[in-house]
């Protein structure tokens, strides 16, 4: 069993690198004054963001393994396990750690607007890379946060003036992950090239008839992104969704198969589908016809 640091509240973080307890919801770890720490693998019950010059190699997030890029920043948000599994290695580092629990938003206005920072979901290759100045600001910000929770007591207004510093750090965050998602779209071509690719080779190697039809996570992992930040470049590429490319191509395999003599349930058998009605229903879905209407329909019609 791997050793997994249970990080319920924000202090229990910041309990294990050393770093001074200054809330009981809140947490700010600055690494420069608490190093050396030993890593951990961390199953997160708050949200987090860890801002540093550089990170330990072979970090860990669910089942990948990734290096991230120096001066950038890692969102972690409860549910997910991540990080590195202590091997007795000292670790200096420089930068911060700002963890929350989600009980000190719960209720207010910030709460609904967590689902739209996508980053806390932009893993793999895809970490915040910060600007030099971006890096100024956001560790003011935390600078200055940490001096409020020094120097005042818990009080519905200190939690106010917390939750207004952590909005701004978090519009900071969002500002440079959709900068990096309009870089993307400049290569967006070639990435739905390559995501186009990946589903003929997919077909050719009928992993299919193992596997059934590719989900978009699958297709993620095979071209290093995380599913929701490739659904992101998709809809700007194209304006839909990663899993409705996915289903229009595999419907345009479907049509040559029904046009080379296959019937629906072999069709549907070598397209991945379990069930022949479930291919009928995304055929329709996708063309506006069923699978037998589509092969009574003339091919060619001439003006």
């Amino acid at each position: 069993m791997k050793n997994i640091l249970q990080v319920s509240d924000p202090n229990v973080y910041g309990r294990y690198v050393n770093a001074p307890v200054l809330h009981p919801l809140v947490s700010i770890v600055h690494y420069d004054e608490v190093s050396p720490i030993h890593s951990s693998l961390n199953r997160y019950g708050v949200y987090g963001l860890f801002i540093q010059r550089s990170f330990p190699k072979n970090l860990t997030y669910g089942m990948k393994m990734f290096d991230a890029a120096d001066g950038s920043i890692i969102a972690v948000e409860p549910g997910q396990i991540g990080g590195r599994e202590d091997n007795g290695e000292e670790l200096y580092l420089s930068g911060w750690a700002l963890l929350f629990s989600p009980q000190l938003i719960h209720g207010t206005d910030l709460e609904p607007r967590m689902k739209d920072y996508r980053f806390f979901s932009y893993f793999a290759t895809e970490t915040l890379v910060m600007e030099t100045s971006e890096w100024g600001r956001i560790t003011q910000l935390l600078t200055q946060l940490r001096h409020e929770l020094q120097e005042n007591p818990d009080s519905l207004a200190l939690r106010t003036v917390i939750l207004g510093y952590i909005r701004l750090i978090l519009e900071y965050c969002n500002r440079i992950y959709l900068r990096q998602l309009s870089r993307e779209d400049k290569s967006s071509s070639d990435l739905l090239k390559r995501f186009n690719s990946l589903l003929r080779d997919y077909y050719f190697q009928q992993r299919q008839l193992d596997l059934g039809v590719p989900s978009v996570q699958y297709c993620a992992d095979q071209l290093a992104y995380s599913a929701r930040y490739l659904g992101d470049v998709v809809h700007k590429a194209t304006g839909g969704t990663a899993i409705g490319y996915i289903h229009s191509f595999v419907i345009e395999q479907g049509k040559n198969l029904l046009m080379n003599g296959h019937n629906i349930n072999e069709t549907a058998h070598l397209l991945g589908f379990d069930y022949p009605q479930h291919f009928t229903r995304l055929f329709r879905k996708i063309t506006g016809l069923t699978p037998r209407e589509f092969l009574g329909k003339p091919r060619f019609t001439l003006s």
